[in-house]
Parts: C-alpha cells; structure tokens; sequence
C-alpha cells in the first residue's frame, strides 16, 4: 500500500496540473466549478476590437445560431461615443435571428446589450422595433432603440440583465423583428455574457418589515447602478470581474437640499470582512451623501432620490453602506423610506450597528411593488434622522444604490419611454420643416462645454450657433444627442411611437454651420430656469437633468444640467468630438464638431456677479438647445 501510494501521488498531481491546464485554456477553472469562467464581451458584425478602456471585444461570427443576418456600419459616430467599439458597427435582423452561447447549467449570469440607434446605409433607423429574448425570457419587446434614445437623449443604449440559473449548458438569444409594422427590423452592437456568483437572497418587503422577498431564483433587469457621492466607475474598475457601471446619483436628487459629499480618509482601508469584494467596488464605499453638519436644517429635510420605472414590477433595491466619519454606535442614525412606506424604522439604519467599525461595509435589500395608477410609476427613496434614539449627530448617509426590476412570469419587457410633451411638439415642428425641402429657416442652438478638475468645481460656458439649414440629402441630416447612457425610464402606452430620425437637439453640427457665438453667464441661466427650479424639469438622463427655460424673454429653449463628476460628458467635451483638446478648437475650422466643443470657460467666467458658488451642488452645463428652430 505504501509502495502504490508513491507511484499513485504523482500520477494525481499530473492529471490535476494537466486538468488545469486544459480547463484554464478554453477559461474554466478545475477546482471552482466554472467560477473563473470567461466572460464574452461580442462586436456584433466585425472581427473585433479594442475599446477606449482598454477591453478587448471579439468578434460575434463564432455564436451566429439560425436565421439570415447582414452586418452595417454607422455613417455617423456621435461625439459622445468615446469609443468606435463595439458600437460603430451592427448586425442586422429582417427575420427572426438567434445566437447561441455556451453556459454553465444552473450558474446566474448577467447580460448586456449595447445598441447605437444611428445611421446606418440603406435603413430607416424609426422602423427598428423588435424583441429580444433568452431562452423562454423576455427581455425586450416592441422595443425601439431609437425612441429610447431620443426620449432620453441618448446616443447609444445599454440594457443589462441577471439572468437566474438555467437548467441547460447552453443560452439561445433571440432577436425577433416586430411583425406589426411593415419594414421593421431588429439590430444589436454588442452583446455580453458574464458569469456571476449568486448575488441576490432575500429583501425585506416594504411596508412589511416582518416579511421578505426571495429574489434568488429570480431573472431581474438592472434599472439604475449609482456610486451615491462619488464618481462615475467604468466597468474595467469594477470588483469581481463583474464588468458593472456605476454612476454618478447627482441626476437623481430631489428637491432643493442634496446634501454633501463624505469620504473616507485615504489612511484607513475598506474592510470587507464577510462581505465578498464583488458586491460594490472600494470605490463606491470609499464615498457617499450625507445631509449635512447642521442638525436643525437636517431635521428638517429629506435627502431624497426619484426614479422613473416601469409599472406593474416588483423592484429590489440595494442600498449599499459604508461608515466614513464616525466609529461608535448610535453616532449617526437614520430612517429609510421607500415610497413614503417604512424600510428601515424599527429599527433605525446604524452602519456602525451593523458592521462594527468605521471604513466596513455592508447593504440591505429591500422590495416594492409598483402598481400602475397615475402618477405611481417612479421609487422615491428618502433618507432622515431618526429622533428616537437621541443620536450624537442628526443626519443619514447612502454610499450607493442598485434598483432592479424582477420579472413576472418570465417577462421583464417594458413599454417605450414617452416623448415630454416638449419634445413632442418640436418632433412636429421639425417633421414639417423638413417636408418642404425649398425652404430654409434659422435654427439657433446654444452649446455649452464641459471640463475642469472635479476639485475646481463649476467649468463651463455656454454658446448660441445660428446656421442656416439648407436643401439636405436623407438621411445625413441629424442625429441622436447623448451623453451618459445610464439607465432611464419613463412611461408610456405600448403602442407605436413615431420618429422621424430628425433630432431638433443634434449634437452634430452642418457643414454649413458658421462660427456666431454668444456666451451666457450663470445669472441669465439661473434667470431663464428660474433658478433651476424643479418644475421646469423636462429629462433627466446620464448627464443630469434637463429644464426648460425662455432667454432673452422669447427664446424658448432645453437646458442640460451635466454632473461635474459624469465621466463621459466630461471625456467629451475635453475631447471636443474629435480626441482634442477644446482650447484648441475652433468652430469655424471645425463646423462638424459637436455643440459641445465649441468653447471652454472657467467658473469666473460663467459666474460674472462672482457670487458664491457651492461647489459639492454645482453641476456643468453642457448643452442648451432650442427645440423649436425659432
């Protein structure tokens, strides 16, 4: 027996090596049962290529299931578009069309379809509707990239998705072109497949502290992933190899109080203890929101976010936590509510209650259900002081946030977002502008761009270009502007939006465009928004928000509220569109350069009155637009 041992040892130790050899190669680990699996990251319709972040994408020609499929390239990159990959190029569906993608059977993994709404030769990009599905899921239906697109102002879209274990070693996609409207068809620019450990148990029920929501066995569409306080997270920083996005949360305050920003001290290390590093990035606990120092103005607010979503869905919310500043229980003490519903009361949020020590992080999963009656489709999350237990320091503080949409039946497939009735009425306007070819009108478009350190605050300025809009060849005259593609909703009934691929909003510029610039100081913006009040919000999309507002007294136009910390609309304006610095541009030399890219300001600049400024609530402007061309 001794004898055979010594010969049977390395005769194990081998086929184990050779096991991990052979496993590592095709991206399986021996030991962890499919937990270093690769993950798929497909340009749809070339060979591949490399991102401006780094990431190597593949082509998607090995995984083409059944069905006929031609592949198109835009004739237009946005300036938004940091990168041509994977979203310059498409493959195209006039008929149903499926992928196939080897998986591991009963192991969750997340999906992300990336789609570029532009212009593609030979199609009419507002005939696109179509749905989209994973096995016996539905992800997607009726859907129209261009609507989206449009009603958030957007220029691509990113739809993400965790799908529950599936009892196959194999996942079939479908995309299907809608059979209700003549010439429609189906069209994706990138497609991911990650593999992802069991991320979801149970959340507490709102309004119902004493019962709980398994989301663990259920498919689920992610609708917004926000780094609260902080910056903006590629997906090559996030934990676990998880590729997320996390955004900034400055869009989606409400009210007039948002505030301020904490951080941990760089000496002290977040300390995940029990808590696995793939649930949130260090840098999104390294960061969060707080009310405030001043106890009597916390007392009386609440910090408060709102979300769009789609009705008739139960919805989990992750609320992650992390302590920065205090390091004793019962320093910092809050309430949580969830649609003027109790989350956490009894008993109150105490993240050092819950972890233990300062810089340890934790998060607490909470459910809703939102029904579909007027005026119910949004999540309000509020925060305040709890009173009760006589806390050191009245206030509260998020350090981020995961809102996701359970399916029902097997069905995660939301409506179109709605136009505002702002963007509706230029659609017409500009559908009857464009019908009589003889004709030429002024449009005048203010553009605004955005740079600066986060450190400096406010860095912005604001441009009108007046050109004239003469005979135009279809189909090269606009496009979709955009800056963040973050995850927006709003409502709408299910039936056929129309578009007509004219953006009165375009962020490219004519070759015909002429060099007349106005700049704007921050009094007259504040004057036009009355003081970006919350009743002339009209979007809010990656950027920030958007507010109508009327300058000079007769003009009427849409105002981007850009986030100081939203790391593409930053990129974008420092790169003017083009990979170049803004100073350095110029729009007479440049006239098919983005709005945005047209001037650089600084915060003196824009703020002539030298009023005072609150940097930490001080957002950019990046784009102001007249939507009506008059």
């Amino acid at each position: 027996m001794y004898t055979g041992s010594r010969i049977l040892f390395p005769v194990v130790v081998a086929s184990s090596l050779l096991c991990v050899l052979l496993l590592n190669a095709i991206g399986v680990s021996c030991a962890g049962g499919g937990k270093d699996e690769a993950s798929l990251a497909l340009s749809c319709g070339t060979n591949g290529g490399t991102d401006a972040d780094g990431r190597k994408w593949d082509s998607d020609s090995k995984y083409l299931g059944s069905g006929e499929s031609k592949t198109v390239r835009a004739t237009f990159q946005d300036p938004s578009l940091l990168s041509q990959v994977p979203y310059m190029d498409a493959r195209v569906f006039t008929k149903e069309f499926s992928y196939k993608f080897p998986i591991t059977s009963k192991k969750r993994y997340w999906v992300r379809f990336h789609f570029y709404p532009s212009t593609y030769p030979g199609l009419n990009i507002s005939n696109s509707y179509f749905s989209v599905a994973a096995n016996d899921i539905n992800l997607l239906s009726n859907f129209s990239a261009a609507i989206t697109a449009q009603a958030l102002t957007q220029a691509y879209i990113v739809r993400e998705y965790s799908l529950a274990p599936m009892d196959s070693d194999s996942m079939t996609i479908t995309f299907k072109p809608s059979d209700k409207y003549p010439g429609s068809f189906a069209f994706v620019n990138g497609i991911e497949l990650v593999p992802s450990p069991d991320l979801f148990d149970s959340a507490t029920m709102v309004g119902y502290s004493d019962q709980s929501f398994d989301a663990s066995s259920g498919n689920m569409q992610t609708m917004f992933r926000l780094n609260v306080g902080g910056n903006y997270i590629p997906a090559n920083n996030d934990s676990g190899g998880l590729l997320r996005t996390w955004y900034d949360d400055l869009p989606y305050l409400f009210g007039a109080a948002s505030g301020v920003n904490a951080e941990l001290n760089a000496k002290i290390k977040v300390d995940y203890k029990d808590l696995p590093d793939y649930a949130a990035p260090v840098d999104v606990y390294r960061t969060g929101r707080s009310m405030g120092p001043d106890k009597t103005v916390n007392l009386g607010y609440n910090l408060t976010w709102l979300f769009q979503v789609d009705a008739n869905f139960t919805y989990v919310m992750r609320l992650h936590f992390c302590e920065v500043e205090f390091e004793r229980i019962n320093q910092r003490v809050f309430n949580i509510y969830i649609n003027n519903q109790t989350a956490q009361v009894e008993p109150p949020a105490d993240i050092i209650g819950w972890t233990g020590d300062k810089g340890v992080p934790t998060y607490k999963d909470y459910s809703i259900y939102v029904d579909d009656k007027p005026g119910d489709e949004q999540i309000i999350l509020a925060m305040r002081p709890s009173v009760d237990t006589k806390p050191e320091y009245f206030d509260s503080l998020l350090n981020g946030l995961e809102i996701f949409k359970m399916d029902t039946s097997k069905n995660l497939a939301g409506p179109n977002p709605q136009l505002s009735d702002m963007l509706s009425k230029a659609e017409v306007t500009s559908t009857k502008s464009f019908s009589n070819e003889n004709s030429s009108s002024n449009i005048q478009v203010i553009g605004g761009a955005a740079g600066g350190a986060a450190a400096i605050g406010l860095v912005a300025a604001i441009c009108i270009v007046v050109y004239q809009r003469k005979k135009r060849v279809p189909g090269t005259d606009t496009h979709t502007s955009s800056w963040l593609p973050i995850y927006g909703h709003s409502q709408t009934s299910g039936t056929k939006s129309t578009i007509s691929g004219k953006s009165n909003a375009s962020s490219h510029l004519s070759a015909m465009a002429q060099g007349l610039c106005r700049r704007f100081s921050l009094p007259e913006i504040r004057q036009a928004t009355k003081n970006f009040d919350e009743s002339y919000v009209i979007g809010v999309g990656g950027f920030g928000k958007v507010y109508k507002g009327v300058l000079d007294g007769k003009l009427k136009v849409a105002i981007k509220r850009s986030n100081p910390s939203s790391e593409q609309g930053v990129n974008d304006s420092r790169r003017g569109g083009s990979g170049e610095s803004s100073e350095d541009l110029s729009l007479r030399n440049r006239p098919q350069l983005h709005i945005s890219s047209l001037s650089l300001g600084s915060e003196s600049d824009l703020n002539e009155e030298h009023e005072e400024v609150d940097t930490n609530n001080t957002a950019i402007f990046s784009q102001i637009v007249n939507p009506t061309g008059r």
